[in-house]
């Protein structure tokens, strides 16, 4: 077997067989199958595509290119949630807490953030002392004690999908759908969980921008899941602005705070009761959605959920008192209100623009070596369909950049915003849900 001979099979538009895919990804993994001929067939998957089948086998290989974690020493389902990314997303840090509350079983491995999607573990690193370094033992342990842990990935993990990755970042090829489907569902898979719930972000902070590619992604995603023996689920949710009001790190652990404690922004909490909700009944601890969100907003009330929050934080090394007295967070040097230049609705605030100007001012990283500023970050005081005077806040930025760089980053997030004078609607958080 040639791979020149799959990759013109494959521009030629025909399907290929699992034993061809699993010699490409065997191949490549061990360094026998070289970068430009793996860039060739990710392009021409790009233009040609992937049947369900593929897609699938795709998948399986990518799963077990590496070591793959096995949970079964964790008691109960475990349930796992992965988001396709976005701006303002600190969903993990309020919904985690939430399933844990009412009885579910959170084993959950994340990632950071790249350009203007922020990371989770980023943000779990902004409380001082927390570590995302568990592995083995001391996660199996931390999960039956507490119910939840979140840990950063292990390299041993998918390899396949990080050599992958890296090409399709440099070749154009990141926009493919099976070969997007097939990295995020490769890493939830091997991550062991007995059940997956997506969250599809799309608009203009996602990396799908219109319904027609969200709706695909998600049922492709699904689709794998299900035919690889996982119960798997999706929700389409709206990234056209940033969710909740918070972006950057520490700002976002404190708008997550004040989530478990019942007052997070009105978007942000429908997200986390529609996905927990799933998640229990994935859980086989409810038998409806309703029944299950009733004990989401009880154990919101009651602060079960926040005291679950409290004892992740305390059991990998974080210090609980910032969580407990978010004033002890560091703030920014410069805390700049941005006001608005004109009466009106709000009628657009690019959530991509906001994700940009958050990093520039030092809240995420361009590169993986970047060091990100903790409190760096921007709030926003208004949300679509919110109706401004002039000089009324818009939003505030937090930044230790000077104030030359400062200015210049607000004349762009001016940018973001357009407005009406006709009444706007309020943008609703979730489009659909796929099972």
């Amino acid at each position: 077997m040639r791979m020149v001979d799959l990759i013109i099979k494959k521009r030629e538009g025909f399907e290929l067989s699992e034993e061809e895919i699993r010699f490409w990804i065997s191949g490549y993994v061990k360094g026998e199958i070289p970068d430009y001929q793996s860039s060739a067939m990710q392009m021409a998957i790009l233009f040609k595509g992937m049947t369900k089948n593929e897609v699938s086998v795709l998948t399986d290989a990518m799963e077990h290119s590496g070591e793959t974690l096995d949970l079964s020493n964790i008691k109960g389902v475990k349930v796992d949630k992965h988001s396709t990314g976005g701006v303002g997303d600190k969903t993990t840090l309020v919904l985690g807490p939430m399933v844990a509350a009412c009885g579910g079983v959170v084993a959950k491995l994340s990632g950071r953030g790249l350009g203007h999607t922020g990371g989770t573990l980023d943000k779990l690193e902004s409380i001082p002392g927390l570590s995302i370094a568990i592995e083995g033992k001391r996660f199996e342990e931390q999960v039956n004690r507490i119910g939840l842990a979140v840990a950063g990935q292990t390299k041993s993990l998918v390899p396949a999908d990080k050599k992958m990755y890296a090409l399709r970042d440099v070749t154009g090829t990141v926009e493919s759908i099976p070969l997007i489907a097939a990295s995020v569902m490769s890493k939830k898979l091997a991550s062991g969980s007995d059940a997956i719930l997506l969250d599809v972000t799309v608009g203009d902070g996602a990396f799908m921008k219109n319904m027609d590619s969200a709706r695909e992604l998600a049922s492709v995603m699904v689709e794998i899941g299900k035919k690889l023996g996982r119960d798997t689920r999706a929700i389409i949710s709206d990234m056209s602005e940033p969710l909740g009001l918070a972006v950057g790190n520490n700002l976002e652990v404190k708008e997550a705070i004040a989530a478990l404690k019942g007052n997070g922004p009105e978007d942000l909490m429908e997200l986390c009761y529609t996905a927990g909700s799933i998640m229990l009944v994935q859980s086989n601890i409810y038998k409806t959605t309703v029944e299950a969100r009733k004990a989401l907003k009880e154990n919101v009330d009651n602060g079960k959920a926040f005291e679950k929050l409290c004892l992740m934080v305390e059991a990998q090394g974080g210090d609980v008192s910032y969580i407990k007295d978010p004033s002890k967070f560091e703030m920014a040097k410069n805390i700049v209100p941005v006001v608005s230049k004109e009466d009106g609705y709000i009628k657009d605030i690019k959530a991509l623009t906001i994700g940009v100007s958050s990093m520039k001012l030092g809240g995420g990283r361009e590169t993986l070596e970047d060091t990100i500023d903790m409190s760096a970050g921007i709030v926003l005081a208004k949300k679509v369909g919110d109706f401004v005077k002039k000089g009324d806040v818009l939003c505030t930025i937090y930044t230790n950049k000077d104030e030359k760089t400062y200015n210049e980053i607000i004349g762009e997030i001016y940018t973001a915003y357009s407005f009406s004078t006709e009444k706007v609607p309020h943008t609703s958080v979730i489009k659909e849900v796929i099972e």
